[in-house]
């Protein structure tokens, strides 16, 4: 249950924000009884000459906390506004889609609401001030509170070196990439390792339909389903597979041995666009995008294709012995009860090379650096799973025989290089 809803949040940029607002609150609240206990001692024990001087202490601190006060949220404002002109010359650049990175990065998240948090403090701090300034009458001196204000300037220092260099490393083609594939290959290793035929289900007894708003599935609270299906003795299956488009009244789960609650079709999210949480082929799709525009006359970057290219090998790497079509999400006595279809191997090595391919003959970088990949696959991949390889090698080579104006530029188009050309 908790594991959709997690994603879901790191999808978001309200939820950290608000939750260090809230923390700092309490944080103030706290400062703010040890302060009025501190004085209370004090006062109990007649010590006010060191009362008047906390008075003293924390009237200069004023000076600091009314600065911070009126300066940080300028500070919030230049700082991310920069940032997100960088963060549109990065989508422009590479794929909007590279803004989920942005949105999902925790140093992001967390130089934001500590910046957020820092502002907020300053204003309570000042709040805590009393114009009162007899030691006999004080009640509490805003020391604890200033010291925690300047403590949370210090954090922000540190969290905006590490936001800055974040941002920046965010405009390199080669840390983009190495995101979206490190989440890619992140997806595979949470899927579960048993795979394939689902076996005779017959006709089903029920079927769902989605009732919400129209979008992309995002994903499925497997254990809710799983759970709901155990409970009612049927077994799921999810109609549309991750990432594709639904309207209100798709059908999107197939029940077969009897009947559940329709409010389980509730288990499956459907949002704005797609995400990496179960989304088996989505980093395939980002890394394609990345290439194609690369390849583009606009752009004409063939380095950048031959970058997604070295990681879209990489993936199917992976893949490439791994079993795929059905995932069988199985109960506690290993009785399967959710059957979710995934991309096949077929599909994942289309997904990754089938646009490609109709740039790559006009580029010698790329159709050299995609012949020596797929010949890395083909020298991995089991035999049942090369013929779709040995399509793409052979589409290719046709490609290119055909747009190279000469028999030398054919020949060196063809001759297969992991650098492309060095």
């Amino acid at each position: 249950m908790l594991s959709p809803l997690r994603e879901h949040l790191r999808d978001t940029f309200w939820f950290a924000p608000v939750t260090s607002m809230v923390a700092v609150f309490a944080l103030w609240t706290g400062a703010t009884t040890l302060d009025e206990t501190i004085v209370g001692v004090l006062r109990d024990d007649g010590a006010y000459e060191e009362i008047s001087e906390l008075i003293r202490i924390a009237d200069d601190a004023k000076t600091i906390v009314t600065t911070i006060a009126s300066a940080m949220m300028t500070f919030i404002g230049v700082v991310f506004s920069i940032s997100l002109v960088a963060l549109q010359m990065a989508s422009g650049q590479f794929s909007p889609r590279v803004v989920r990175i942005f949105i999902r990065s925790r140093i992001t998240k967390a130089a934001f609401s500590v910046f957020l948090a820092t502002f907020l403090l300053s204003l309570l701090v000042l709040t805590s001030y009393e114009s009162e300034t007899d030691p006999r009458d004080v009640t509490s001196v805003p020391l604890v509170q200033s010291l925690l204000t300047l403590l949370l300037v210090g954090v922000s220092l540190l969290l905006f070196v590490a936001y800055v260099n974040t941002t920046l490393r965010l405009m390199r083609v080669g840390h983009v990439v190495e995101r979206i594939t490190a989440e890619a290959l992140a997806v595979l290793a949470k899927q579960p390792e048993y795979g394939g035929e689902a076996g005779e289900l017959g006709e089903p007894t029920a079927l769902l339909v989605h009732r919400g708003r129209a979008g992309v599935v995002r994903d499925v609270n497997v254990a809710w389903l799983v759970r709901g299906a155990r409970r009612h003795g049927v077994v799921l299956r999810l109609l549309p597979r991750i990432g594709d488009f639904v309207v209100p009244g798709t059908r999107i789960l197939a029940v077969h041995g009897g009947q559940v609650p329709p409010r389980m079709a509730a288990a499956v999210s459907v949002g704005v666009e797609r995400t990496f949480h179960q989304d088996l082929g989505f980093g395939l799709r980002q890394l394609a995008d990345i290439t194609l525009r690369a390849l583009s006359p606009a752009v004409n970057d063939p380095t950048t294709a031959v970058q997604c290219l070295d990681r879209i090998v990489q993936i199917l790497a992976v893949l490439a012995n791994r079993p795929l079509g059905a995932v069988l999400h199985r109960d506690r006595k290993g009785e399967v009860r959710l059957v979710q279809d995934v991309p096949g191997w077929t599909d994942l090595v289309d997904l990754g090379f089938t646009e490609i391919r109709g740039c790559a003959a006009d580029s010698p970088q790329v159709s050299r650096r995609m012949l020596a990949g797929l010949d890395d696959l083909l020298s991995l991949a089991p035999k049942d799973r090369r013929e779709p390889l040995v399509r793409h090698r052979t589409l290719l080579v046709r490609r290119v025989e055909r747009t190279a104006p000469e028999a030398a530029d054919v020949t060196f188009a063809l001759e297969a290089d992991r650098q492309g050309i060095g």
